[in-house]
């Protein structure tokens, strides 16, 4: 059946305000939850996150006394769903949990939406970024095992391999290699769009959250792994947010934030196996269904033109979480070795990219090169767990 939420009316905006009672959710079990309900959980957090950020963005750039004020009406409902949404997340969850789920999100989010993508170009963004999200999660595990004296798989079950990916010290690239060409507003494909919303928006939000969790660790490492990791987010975000048409009008913006939030809702509606979560999907997209026809009088107003001239006519397929195994493989055993030279991609160190190495290395160890020897002098091993198989890069196979 198809969903077109340009043509369906939710909850009006007067009837959206939840009190205290109705705010203190329920959070998950750690123990018992789905691995992918936190996913979709993170997932949605980072998009409120990303909602209210743009809004407040948009009204300090608009003189209007009226349109601020709604916007703010609006904001203060989106500030609610984000209270609600990460509120979902269990207390008794260590921030080291907590960050091995974000990063199991930004490997399967990503590669689903690699997959999915038909742009080669924004697809290549995608496959990119994913091999070092990848890595990222192996370094985290081995930090997990090595100062909570756990292992990964009690978070990501066997959902998603914990192995090395493109090495984490050569994601440090001069700042101008991190930006890509954008897609063009007037020709992209609506779900184009929506993909790189989707993931700039779970980027941005891991980039805050290692921003200010990093020091509140004692362990020298610890600390010092969230700062070399924190700084690649920074890199991530500055490539996909480079990959959205700056072209497009504060209303465009404003539309297809809520169109992508009415998406993401139903997406998670759709396949959420928590009744009381998925319930919280369904009521939060028919909060997101008024916002976005708000958000379409606003465009059709200062824009002059009809929704559905940027909006796909229909909710494209749920974006789903599921396993990306065979598809990680083989991207690892293609493409560990790129890196970027201005908005492309080479296979070969340059000069900029060397310069950037010395100047940050200054001759150490990074961190995340670090973490991997002490755990293996800690406990006897390094951490992975590889379910398919040996590495498919023989120089990254495991050193016993």
């Amino acid at each position: 059946m198809t969903f077109n939420p340009l043509q369906e009316r939710g909850i009006p905006l007067d009837k959206q305000l939840r009190n205290w009672r109705e705010l203190n959710v329920t959070p998950t079990d750690p123990d018992h939850a789905d691995p992918y309900t936190r996913c979709r959980i993170i997932t949605m957090n980072g998009i409120e996150v990303e909602a209210i950020l743009f809004s407040h963005q948009l009204a300090r750039h608009c003189p209007d006394l009226e349109l601020k004020q709604h916007l703010a009406r609006v904001r203060y409902i989106e500030a609610q769903q984000q209270k609600v949404v990460n509120w979902l997340l269990p207390g008794l969850a260590s921030v080291l949990e907590t960050t091995i789920a974000y990063e199991q999100v930004a490997v399967d989010l990503t590669a689903w939406v690699a997959r999915m993508e038909p742009d080669p170009y924004l697809q290549q963004a995608y496959q990119f970024g994913v091999l070092e999200d990848f890595d990222h999660l192996y370094r985290y595990a081995n930090l997990y095992e090595m100062i909570e004296h756990r292992k990964a798989e009690k978070i990501v079950d066997n959902l998603t391999e914990v192995m090395p990916g493109r090495p984490t010290y050569l994601h440090h690239r001069d700042p101008v290699d991190n930006v890509r060409e954008p897609y063009d507003k007037s020709s992209a494909a609506p779900i184009s769009k929506l993909h790189a919303l989707t993931i700039m928006s779970a980027e941005q939000q891991t980039m805050n959250f290692y921003m200010n969790v990093g020091p509140t660790y004692m362990e020298p490492i610890a600390r010092q792994l969230y700062q070399e990791i924190g700084l690649i987010e920074e890199e991530h975000v500055t490539h996909y947010e480079s990959l959205v048409d700056p072209g497009e009008s504060w209303w465009e913006m404003l539309l297809n934030h809520e169109y992508n939030e009415c998406y993401l809702y139903h997406s998670f509606m759709e396949t959420e196996s928590d009744p009381k979560v998925k319930n919280i999907w369904e009521l939060h997209l028919n909060m997101e269904l008024e916002h976005l026809r708000l958000a379409a009088e606003l465009f059709k107003k200062h824009d002059g033109r009809d929704p559905e001239q940027v909006c796909a006519p229909e909710l494209p397929q749920p974006v789903t979480f599921e396993p990306n195994k065979a598809y990680l493989r083989e991207l690892i055993a293609t493409q560990i070795d790129y890196t970027t030279l201005g908005t492309g991609y080479v296979q070969d160190a340059h000069e900029r990219f060397e310069k950037m190495q010395e100047a940050l290395m200054g001759g150490e160890k990074a961190p995340s090169e670090r973490v991997i020897d002490d755990n293996r002098a800690k406990s006897g091993e390094e951490y992975r767990l590889q379910t398919e198989g040996d590495h498919p890069v023989h120089s990254l196979q495991m050193q016993r």
